[in-house]
């Protein structure tokens, strides 16, 4: 092993009193939710919302003095970023910072903030590193990379003694993954602590990165994955033959699972998390029977999401559940129509959210219109109750899906 638990353990001490011990909870409603014994170890809390200060600390406070005038550079999607820059202002360090341009911008504002000097290169993180590399090469900047480094990877494996420390039965870590820093330090603290520990990997489908490289596959790579923060083309060197030997399985977790689990941990835990922070428990959504009965402990590693993306995951969860539904309804385009749909919805305790009137389309005759209603509802049964009603009513519901374009 590159990393061992003797540098974890230096990374402790390195870090205490500097970065947060964070709180390791049990979430019963996360447990109702998925059938397994589940605990939540909030990284988002720390200062940046990220576990990325626990690494980025133990690097920047290992550099000698002329590394440290000379300045460091890093290249990150956002979580990272916003570590480094904030630790390097606390040690007086100059920082550079290069950042895909598809990073959300709470990230790069709050990165900015720190008083790092930003530079946006590309779509993709590959694409940020090859800039960061040359920006390194002609500045002679100290590189500090979010995964590939001996004090990065132990520095993320000091989160793991906490666990155990506080939850000291926990049978099961399931752990996001991207370049593999947090998963592989993850692992050698909870391997040499607990050698009958499972760790298990969730790897965002869109970017099979690891599994790809474990399994031989060439799964394609690339899209817009609401965790950005583990859309990682390349796995690390380091972790790769770490993540090897100590992690049991990848599970590759699809975009409808991501969102859920970010909307399970707004609206079951009341807290943020964003969707590289969510995929543990997202594994656990797509994967219940794999770990139900089990004693799960999660990394809500990071809550830097962007507000608009996260109303409208609320919004899609709630269609999902048939809290919100749309109906198109054919009606005779004459006067006190819309008054007596409005009084019918409201006669079935509805909340009316849209409506839009279709008096062009082809299939209707020129006396009658569509109409399409988006309303709120109790949920499924509530929904049906609705349509039943439209039915007898003779409006000729149909249900209007949430992907179904209004065209």
């Amino acid at each position: 092993m590159t990393v061992t638990t003797a540098d974890i353990d230096a990374a402790r001490r390195t870090i205490a009193g500097q970065v947060l011990r964070t709180p390791m909870l049990p979430a019963p409603r996360l447990s109702a939710l998925t059938g397994a014994d589940v605990y939540v170890k909030y990284e988002n809390m720390q200062v940046t919302n990220s576990f990325k200060e626990r690494g980025a600390l133990n690097k920047l406070a290992s550099l000698t003095a002329k590394e440290r005038s000379g300045g460091v550079i890093a290249m990150s999607a956002g979580n990272h970023a916003q570590a480094v820059a904030y630790h390097a202002a606390r040690l007086k360090i100059p920082a550079t910072i290069v950042m895909p341009v598809t990073t959300p911008t709470v990230k790069v504002e709050a990165t900015q903030a720190h008083g790092a000097a930003i530079v946006l290169e590309g779509e993709t993180i590959a694409e940020a590193q090859v800039r960061a590399e040359l920006l390194a090469r002609e500045r002679k900047l100290t590189w500090v990379h979010p995964y590939d480094d001996v004090r990065v990877i132990a520095g993320q494996g000091t989160i793991t003694p906490e666990m155990l420390e506080d939850v000291p039965d926990l049978d099961t870590l399931v752990i996001p993954i991207g370049g593999g820093g947090l998963i592989a330090g993850t692992a050698i603290a909870a391997r040499a602590m607990k050698p009958s520990i499972e760790v298990v990997g969730a790897e965002a489908a869109m970017y099979p990165s690891f599994w790809n490289a474990l399994t031989g596959e060439q799964r394609p790579i690339g899209g817009p994955t609401l965790a950005e923060g583990i859309a990682v083309k390349n796995v690390g060197k380091l972790t790769l033959p770490i993540v090897r030997e100590l992690v049991s399985e990848i599970v590759l977790v699809d975009e409808e699972s991501i969102e859920r689990a970010v909307n399970a941990y707004l609206t079951l835990q009341k807290t943020m998390a964003e969707g590289a922070g969510a995929a543990g428990l997202a594994a656990m959504l797509a994967k219940p029977e794999r770990f139900r009965g089990r004693k799960v402990g999660l990394i809500l590693c990071g809550g830097n999401i962007d507000p608009r993306i996260l109303s409208t995951i609320v919004v899609r969860e709630l269609e999902r559940e048939c809290r919100i539904a749309s109906f198109r309804l054919t009606i005779p385009d004459r006067p006190g129509v819309l008054g007596h749909i409005a009084t019918l919805f409201g006669d079935l305790g509805v909340n009316i959210l849209e409506v839009h009137h279709h008096r062009r389309f082809l299939n209707v005759p020129a006396k009658g219109a569509k109409l399409d209603v988006t309303v709120e509802t109790r949920g499924p049964a509530h929904g049906d109750e609705i349509f039943a009603r439209l039915k007898r009513e003779g409006y000729e519901p149909v249900r209007i899906e949430a992907a179904t374009t209004m065209d």
